[in-house]
């Protein structure tokens, strides 16, 4: 008989690409993923993963094998589902990806109110980029996913997946005290041509929606800087070296020497939670998305002050 924790650990191998990646999206150590999938080779007389420089790759039987380790994981989600359903309360564990800002600015509300009201509950969140959450629902890895899109970068809807708004998220330029447009009441993109931008990595919404943004005004932004983290951000803009749009959620109180300017028109973020199909009737993710909700007047930040 396969052991269906076996499954579900090749099945994450394959989806994150490392043990590494599968072990954080589990729960689990490295050390335990890696033994799961050892027991898994003896059990099946079967070579699952081979060295790969520094990193590990899955042989071809191990991507069949994975391939129904999701079709069962699948079943086994279906007939929990069920369950839970008939019992009516929401039970079991309810695994949680969310995007940095929500996840520090949103996320730890809705956790603490899920426990509160569902004890019976053991819901888990894992930071993971917008990028990525999304087919890690679609693959069943993850049950619930918070994520977003921008008016240039409407969110993309995978067959099995089904979604709900959560909220409006305000972007705000942020700018040095002594900037040119530090005590303007609003500012227009045509005016930001020459200014010396800090913002994320590429490949991240963030930085791919500032680019089209201002390319569609027919700015080639200058990218001085590039840092994940806004809190970065934050302090290179008090330093001087350049501005930034950061959205207000998870921002926290602006520094000593950055002022926030509107932008007009004002960038909008939306923010999502995404479920899959088959497991919409399942009471965990409706009292879970109900208590995003809930919670975002409360985590949604103030319009900023002139």
């Amino acid at each position: 008989m396969l052991d269906l924790a076996r499954l579900r650990a090749l099945h994450a191998v394959s989806v994150h690409g490392s043990v590494a990646a599968a072990a954080t999206a589990l729960g689990y150590t490295p050390s335990a993923v890696s033994q799961q999938i050892t027991k898994l080779e003896r059990e099946t007389r079967t070579t699952l993963l081979e060295r790969r420089g520094r990193g590990v790759a899955l042989t071809e039987e191990a991507l069949h094998l994975a391939a129904t380790a999701q079709e069962l994981l699948a079943l086994v989600e279906r007939a929990e589902t069920t369950l839970e359903e008939r019992r009516g309360l929401p039970t079991g564990r309810l695994t949680v990806a969310a995007f940095a800002t929500a996840a520090r600015g949103l996320l730890p509300g809705v956790l603490a109110q899920l426990a509160r009201e569902h004890p019976d509950l053991d819901a888990r969140l894992s930071e993971i980029d917008p990028h990525l959450s999304i087919d890690l629902v679609a693959k069943g890895v993850v049950d619930l996913a918070v994520t977003h899109d921008w008016d240039i970068a409407p969110l993309p809807a995978p067959e099995g997946v089904e979604h709900a708004v959560i909220g409006d998220d305000m972007c705000d330029l942020l700018v040095p005290e002594d900037h040119r447009l530090a005590g303007r009441h609003s500012v227009r993109r045509a005016e930001l041509a020459r200014e010396h931008w800090i913002c994320q990595p590429p490949g991240s919404v963030c930085h791919d929606w500032l680019v089209r943004t201002l390319r569609a005004d027919g700015c080639e932004p200058d990218l001085r800087h590039q840092a994940a983290e806004y809190h970065t951000q934050l302090a290179l803009v008090a330093h001087g070296l350049g501005i930034a749009l950061i959205p207000r959620l998870g921002r926290g109180p602006l520094p000593d020497g950055v002022v926030a300017v509107r932008l007009d028109p004002a960038p909008v973020r939306r923010l999502y939670a995404l479920w899959r199909t088959g497991a919409a009737r399942r009471p965990a993710i409706t009292a879970a998305v109900a208590a995003l909700q809930s919670q975002w007047p409360t985590a949604a930040p103030p319009p900023v002050q002139l």
